[in-house]
C-alpha cells in the first residue's frame, strides 16, 4: 500500500486532535448601529499593521480584507481553463495536494456570507470541486489552547473580523473539507498508524513540558506569597 504524504498525515492528525476542542456554540450576532460600526472601523484601522484596512461606505456597508488558510487533507481538482465554472468536467483538470501553509487574501464586503467567501476562494484557485464539499472555520487561541468552530453559511466573515480586531491570534479563518464523521483509522496502513503514534508522542511530550512550566511558575508565585505572609516578625 502506498503511504500518504507526510503533510497529509499531519493534516489528519491535527484535525483529529482539534475535533476535541471544537466549540459547539456559535457566538450570537450583535447588531451594531452605523455609529458603532464607524467607531469599530476606526479602532480596527488604527491597529492594522499590514495596510489591509476597512472602508465604510455611505450606505452603511463596509469593505475590507480577510486572510484564509487552506487546510485541505484531500487533493483538489484544478481547471487549466479559467473559463469553466465549478463542477464542470473537463479533460484539462489536474488533482494535487495544496500546501497547508497556503494563505489567501480576499477583499470582501460586510454583506458577503460564508458560502460566498468559499465560492470566491475556489474561483480564485480555479478549483473544479463542488463548493458544498468545503466549510469555513474560525480559529482562536485561549490560554494555550486552540479552539476551532465551523461557521454557518449565513454568517458574515468580515463582521467577525471587525469585532475580533486585526490580530490573527484572536481570530483566523481556515478552509477545510466538511467533516465526514470519525476518522476511519482502520483505513490506514500499519506504518501510517505508527507514524501517527510518533507524532502524538512528540506532541504529548511538548504539551507536558508546557504544563510543567506553567505549574512551576504558579508554585513559585505561591511560595513567594507565602514567604511574605509568614515572615518572622
Amino acid at each position: 500500500m502506498e503511504l500518504l504524504p507526510l503533510p497529509v498525515l499531519l493534516c489528519f492528525i491535527t484535525q483529529a486532535r482539534e475535533h476535541v476542542d471544537v466549540q459547539k456554540e456559535t457566538e450570537p450576532h450583535v447588531y451594531l448601529s452605523k455609529e458603532e460600526v464607524k467607531e469599530k472601523i476606526q479602532s480596527y484601522n488604527s491597529s492594522v499593521t499590514d495596510k489591509l484596512k476597512m472602508t465604510l461606505n455611505s450606505n452603511g456597508i463596509y469593505t475590507g480584507f480577510i486572510k484564509v488558510q487552506m487546510e485541505l487533507c484531500r487533493p483538489i481538482t484544478v481547471q487549466s481553463s479559467p473559463g469553466q465554472g465549478p463542477c464542470a468536467h473537463s479533460n484539462n483538470e489536474t488533482a494535487f495536494y495544496l500546501p497547508n501553509d497556503c494563505v489567501n487574501t480576499l477583499h470582501i464586503s460586510s454583506t458577503n456570507t460564508v458560502r460566498e467567501v468559499i465560492e470566491a476562494l475556489l474561483k480564485k484557485f480555479f478549483v473544479a470541486d463542488n463548493p458544498a464539499k468545503f466549510a469555513l472555520y474560525k480559529r482562536c487561541h485561549k490560554e494555550d489552547q486552540v479552539y476551532i468552530c465551523k461557521l454557518s453559511d449565513r454568517e458574515h466573515p468580515l463582521y467577525l473580523r471587525l469585532v475580533a480586531g486585526p490580530r490573527t491570534e484572536m481570530l483566523s479563518f481556515v478552509l477545510r473539507e466538511h467533516e465526514t464523521g470519525e476518522v476511519m483509522w482502520e483505513a490506514f496502513s500499519l506504518p501510517e498508524l505508527q507514524n501517527f503514534l510518533r507524532i502524538l508522542d512528540k506532541e504529548e511530550n511538548e504539551q507536558l513540558q508546557i504544563l510543567k512550566k506553567r505549574y512551576a511558575a504558579y508554585r513559585d508565585k505561591l511560595e513567594e506569597a507565602l514567604g511574605g505572609v509568614w515572615k518572622p516578625g
